[in-house]
């Protein structure tokens, strides 16, 4: 049986480009991206016409970020998509190697974070767990000083971001991968957790960090876009939403506490 013709539209690195200027992004501003590369249609160059697109628009003096989590870098007694046998634990936790922001590669976030990662001059921070990576102007200034047991908090790029200025670009992408969300929740009193990761010497180690997690973020992010601006349009087949990270995290300090009280999180991060 022949192979179907592909589903359009055709998407060009011009087109991601030209689209992403006329629903409003500036020359030389900061965008915290989150993408799915298939629901753009056709991308003819795929991932890389996508960031090549994205840094055209942007412009020489603008900034592109990513998150570049690598979630698998964790206890895999939290285990559960798939879990493994709780024999093969204590192995898992000797031999996993620790992260290395050149070599450790993305998990779960899409193939055009980790083309930015891999992308010439891209920086990364230095969170073994929920790390960024940024190409541009201002790359530097974002990812450096991550602390290793601030996941997405007051001492992680999302908050430099937020003093920035910077916007949240969700390109085909819905509010559950909305990170900024996640800085709320730093902010506002809640429980604790031990998370378990390979040690930057070897071995093992555990660190308390804020729990976290996307619970509940596709409704916020619906009552986000009632009630606040967010720019809406379309990057080929893709739906896009743009808006500023600091209204985000603001309007998630305020709706988190009443919609999602805290005995109802996960208390560890999802893998």
């Amino acid at each position: 049986m022949p192979t179907p013709p592909p589903t359009g539209p055709l998407v060009t690195r011009d087109t991601v480009a030209a689209q992403l200027r006329l629903l409003g992004v500036r020359t030389g501003e900061i965008l915290l991206a989150h993408s799915s590369l298939s629901s753009l249609g056709w991308v003819n160059g795929a991932a890389v016409a996508v960031v090549q697109g994205l840094l055209d628009a942007l412009g020489p003096d603008g900034t592109l970020v990513v998150p570049s989590q690598t979630g698998d870098l964790s206890d895999p007694a939290v285990w559960s998509n798939p879990p493994v046998p709780e024999e093969w634990w204590d192995r898992i936790r000797a031999t996993m190697p620790a992260y290395d922001p050149l070599l450790t590669p993305t998990r779960g976030v899409g193939v055009i974070p980790e083309t930015v990662r891999t992308w010439p001059g891209a920086l990364r921070s230095a969170h073994p767990q929920t790390s960024f990576a940024a190409v541009g102007a201002r790359a530097r200034e974002i990812t450096d000083g991550h602390a290793t047991d601030c996941r997405l908090g007051e001492r992680s790029p999302l908050a430099r971001l937020e003093k920035l200025g910077a916007r949240v670009l969700l390109l085909g992408a819905g509010y559950a991968a909305c990170t900024s969300f996640h800085l709320a929740e730093y902010r506002i009193p809640g429980p604790l957790v031990a998370v378990g990761r390979p040690a930057p010497g070897g071995g093992w180690e555990t660190v308390t960090e804020v729990a976290i997690t996307s619970d509940r973020f596709d409704e916020l992010g619906h009552d986000f876009e009632r009630d606040r601006p967010v720019v809406r349009g379309k990057v080929g087949a893709a739906d896009v939403r743009l808006f500023p990270v600091a209204d985000a995290v603001a309007y998630a300090e305020r709706w988190l506490p009443l919609h999602r009280p805290r005995e109802e999180e996960f208390l560890h991060p999802p893998v």
